[in-house]
């Protein structure tokens, strides 16, 4: 599900997450300063009907639409998904002090928060790039008060840990770091340590330390045409 071009060709609107294709956010939805999700409200239809809706929105509600509303913050209620909620805003579950580890699911232990720290601290130092781990299980989520609080930019991954859809593992990604990651890797990712059976047996903790340690492997190597073709 991931963009074809960063800023012209969205996702399909389809609403399926079973599998290895999660859905892979990216950096438009950050693009602008006036950062305010729209307005949208959703009659109580089909699956078809839901679908349609969508596809006539304007470009930028869409983009919203499908990302937020899968990524941060759906209630998606009765077999018409008749009450989704579309950008939930929390920032009073935001912690008082930065920090590139959120955990307001409680996955992690203390020492797996340390360790995931230091190591995305290590990613930035030395490639770069900023990965931003969020762990949630809505509707506990801050939701859309993490744009600010982490400063995202084009150089920032966005990496939402969050159950709700069977596979546990989200991606927001910027625009540079699209220039030199491949797409591929983001969904393979997902398909080998966010799929229902893997964090199940394993633990969400277990997705979520496998998953920063592929991205930091991924990062550290050089760009090229075979560059993250592994996930290590």
């Amino acid at each position: 599900m991931a963009f074809m071009h960063l800023h012209h060709r969205l996702p399909s609107p389809s609403l399926s997450f079973s599998g290895a294709s999660p859905p892979v956010y990216r950096s438009s939805i950050f693009a602008s300063s006036r950062f305010s999700p729209p307005s949208v409200s959703f009659p109580s239809h089909k699956l078809t009907d839901f679908t349609n809706c969508l596809l006539h929105l304007p470009p930028k509600s869409l983009s919203f639409a499908l990302s937020w509303t899968l990524a941060l913050g759906v209630a998606l209620s009765g077999v018409g998904f008749a009450d989704a909620k579309v950008g939930v805003n929390k920032p009073e579950l935001l912690p008082k002090e930065f920090t590139s580890v959120i955990d307001v699911a409680g996955f992690l232990s203390d020492g797996q928060e340390f360790r995931l720290k230091q190591e995305i601290a290590d990613i930035e130092k030395e490639t770069g790039y900023k990965l931003r781990v969020l762990a949630q299980n809505y509707p506990v989520t801050p939701g859309l008060a993490i744009k600010d609080f982490w400063q995202v930019d084009d150089k920032t991954i966005v990496f939402v840990a969050d159950p709700t859809f069977g596979n546990i593992l989200n991606f927001n990604v910027g625009a540079s770091v699209d220039l030199d990651i491949p797409r591929s890797f983001w969904s393979r990712l997902a398909g080998k340590y966010g799929n229902i059976f893997y964090w199940k047996e394993k633990g969400e903790e277990a997705s979520i330390e496998a998953a920063v340690m592929a991205i930091s492997n991924c990062l550290r190597e050089p760009v090229g045409p075979n560059n993250c073709s592994e996930i290590k």
